[in-house]
């Protein structure tokens, strides 16, 4: 099956993992491409559509979040958080893709309203069907609330997680 008008965003730091990540969507049928941030604060200017990502045709809303909590400037949890404060953002699916944390933070992440829980795994295979049961179920099976673009006097406040 091909997915299309599927806009996901990834948001890792770890450049490597996530050229992974987007190969792995790819090949199992993501056509549209993975828009990716590398930091919270990058990740809240492409969510409120601001500096770089005010073109919506370029950086459409994504129907689906995939969320390193290991972070630098604004961590996966607060930048959670901050999404879940934007009345026109806070439906916006979230499914957590992190490497191994204490309980205490997946617990945490569940609190701050993610979907799912996903540990990152070690191989590309692993990967690679991990993406296509995800890709199935969550752009596929499942149906996305509305969601909509913040008003340009909402771009970056409360960025200070």
């Amino acid at each position: 099956m091909s997915y299309v008008h599927h806009t996901i965003l990834l948001v890792d730091s770890d450049q490597d993992q996530a050229h992974f990540t987007r190969l792995a969507l790819q090949r199992v049928g993501v056509i549209t491409p993975v828009q990716s941030a590398r930091d919270g604060e990058e990740a809240i200017g492409y969510l409120s559509g601001s500096g770089a990502f005010q073109d919506r045709e370029s950086y459409p809303m994504p129907v689906l979040m995939l969320l390193d909590l290991k972070l630098p400037h604004i961590s996966g949890v607060g930048l959670l958080s901050w999404l879940r404060e934007q009345p026109a953002l806070k439906r916006l699916p979230v499914v957590v893709l992190t490497a191994p944390v204490p309980p205490a933070d997946l617990n945490r992440a569940y609190e701050l309203g993610c979907n799912s829980f996903l540990f990152k795994p070690n191989s590309f295979n692993a990967l690679l069907v991990m993406m296509q049961n995800l890709v199935q179920y969550w752009l596929g099976l499942n149906v996305a609330p509305e969601l909509a673009a913040l008003p340009p006097a909402q771009e970056q406040s409360g960025t200070s997680v």
